[in-house]
């Protein structure tokens, strides 16, 4: 479990294509591994992954990615030398800042245009379909792991405005058009909604016997 509050970026170090798998190793800042153990979670742009090797001293962890996951986000788009999101697992007593975040991408969301000035980023992206129902104005979002707040919903997607700290401490301020993102939808919408939908659908029935 996350929160959508990302702690700091890494590099990709190597990629090892395996049968079956992926494998990265990630170059990470000095401290951030300290207490981590053998399988731990940790959330790479916002996809959750189990640390399956590292070097504290090194700075460097490793994860191994199933073809499902790479289908299903973009890590399999991710070069040596890519920047990535990190947030380490929630603990008991860590502050909640952003919303409770599983770490399971719906999708990747389209970056279709962008505009920055000295103050604001205004993103707009373009989303499959069926995540449409899901996506409230104001509601919570979590992009490469980000917790944001959703702009105005738009036919095909959403915007999101951005303010200058969220563009220095994550990856999103290096996305141009054309890019993926990743995204996992806010849980208790998507139950919220799916509910509803059962119950009218529900009633409906009886109303028509």
């Amino acid at each position: 479990m996350f929160t959508g509050i990302v702690q700091s970026t890494a590099t990709i170090k190597q990629i090892d294509d395996l049968p079956g798998l992926r494998r990265l190793t990630v170059q990470v800042a000095t401290g951030y591994l300290q207490q981590l153990q053998r399988g731990a979670s940790i959330a790479i742009n916002g996809v959750c992954l189990t640390a399956t090797d590292f070097d504290i001293n090194a700075g460097w962890v490793c994860f191994d990615v199933i073809a499902e996951t790479l289908a299903k986000t973009n890590l399999g788009m991710l070069q040596q030398g890519s920047r990535v999101n990190l947030e380490r697992s929630l603990r008991f007593g860590d502050e909640l800042g952003g919303h409770i975040v599983s770490g399971h991408i719906q999708g990747t969301a389209e970056l279709v245009a962008r505009e920055q000035d000295a103050q604001n980023c205004y993103l707009q992206l373009k989303v499959d379909p069926s995540l449409l129902p899901y996506i409230q104005p104001k509601g919570f979002i979590a992009v490469e792991g980000c917790s944001l707040t959703v702009g105005e919903v738009t036919a095909e997607g959403f915007n999101l405005y951005l303010i200058p700290e969220t563009l220095a401490i994550t990856t999103l301020g290096d996305k141009v058009v054309g890019d993926k993102l990743n995204i996992e939808l806010d849980q208790q919408t998507v139950t919220l909604i799916r509910t509803v939908e059962r119950l009218l659908a529900e009633r409906f029935a009886s109303a028509t016997l």
